[in-house]
């Protein structure tokens, strides 16, 4: 039970923890920062120069001295000192628009299904970067609570969650995750399949930043939409730059065995359902959050392979942030579905 002192003067941060972006959420003001996890690192004085969109504008432009660095993998911290400095650096911003001294409690987002190792080491991170009390809160339960669903009743609510590293999915019942599966498929997966399919189809080499903004731009699975975006990219064959037009369909082809990976795992845990909670998703529909429930046509597909109805959660690139802050905001409610740390105070 928090003191009422903690209560009534420690900073709030929610903090989903992506692998391709964090987003910070501050009670009375909503989600404030929203910007990749990235850190530029000055490889000859060990520093680092530049976090989040910073470090960004340098992705691909950077010289040998700098590197830029993803200090999360699959949605789980691969470099701990490099997370730290990120995490610290995203709680200072946080601070700054509070206007407050005093260290905050958390409530982060991470994938469902890590291990305790990998828990440990981002509760360590939170607390080495200024952090009161840390909680952690799996991204599927947070994005479930911010979309409403009944998540402490014997009723079955799914929730798919398709972020940079990893899509979790989800049934949720009685305070607590009832199957799940996180899948390797998700935006970072589609980058690097739009790079494939350019340098194979057009014989173009084209940056992870690049595809990733086609992606953004004209992914789409319905065959109905049809969207062109002029690419940019060196020619395998003279080494000087080349332009072409690429369409939507050709970003399908180029992620479709991946897109029907990501909904095979969707049936998959359907099918390991109890057949009570699969009654309940029949009835309420699964729910889309992350980033790529953005892709066009995406509900529509899922719904027509899973025979469930499919939606869309409003501003579904915030869920799981909004739901950190919800949670934040009613701590004694919410306890049965956090994950607390036995040894910090």
């Amino acid at each position: 039970m928090l003191s009422n002192l903690t209560k009534k003067f420690s900073n709030k941060i929610g903090i989903d923890l992506g692998t391709a972006n964090t987003l910070v959420h501050l009670s009375d003001h909503g989600v404030v920062i929203n910007e990749p996890s990235i850190v530029t690192l000055n490889t000859k004085t060990e520093r680092i120069v530049a976090v989040g969109s910073n470090a960004r504008e340098m992705l691909g432009r950077n010289p040998e001295h700098l590197t830029v660095v993803r200090p999360l993998v699959e949605g789980v911290i691969s470099d701990f000192d490099i997370a730290e400095e990120m995490i610290g650096y995203f709680i200072n911003r946080a601070e700054e628009i509070e206007h407050k001294l005093f260290r905050p409690i958390i409530v982060i987002g991470i994938p469902s299904g890590v291990t305790n190792v990998e828990e440990r080491a981002v509760f360590d991170a939170a607390y080495h970067a200024g952090a009161r009390e840390v909680f952690l809160i799996e991204e599927p339960m947070a994005a479930a609570v911010a979309i409403g669903m009944p998540v402490h009743e014997a009723l079955g609510s799914m929730v798919v969650d398709i972020g940079g590293g990893t899509t979790d999915i989800a049934v949720i019942s009685l305070d607590g995750i009832a199957t799940s599966k996180n899948i390797k498929i998700a935006g970072d997966v589609f980058n690097q399949d739009i790079i494939l399919y350019f340098r194979e189809r057009f014989r173009i080499l084209i940056g992870e930043r690049s595809a990733d903004d086609i992606k953004c731009a004209i992914m789409s699975v319905n065959p109905e939409i049809e969207l062109e975006r002029e690419a940019f990219g060196r020619d395998m064959m003279t080494g000087l730059p080349k332009k072409i037009m690429v369409k939507s369909s050709d970003i399908f082809e180029a992620t479709k065995q991946s897109i029907e990976t990501l909904l095979d795992g969707v049936s998959e845990v359907l099918e390991r359902t109890p057949p009570e909670l699969v009654s309940d998703i029949t009835r309420t529909g699964i729910y889309i959050v992350g980033g790529g429930a953005l892709i066009r046509g995406l509900d529509k597909i899922m719904s027509e392979h899973a025979g469930i109805p499919v939606h869309v959660a409003h501003n579904p690139l915030e869920s799981v942030a909004h739901g950190t802050g919800i949670v934040l905001e009613n701590l004694d409610e919410y306890q049965p579905i956090l994950i607390k740390s036995e040894d910090h105070d």
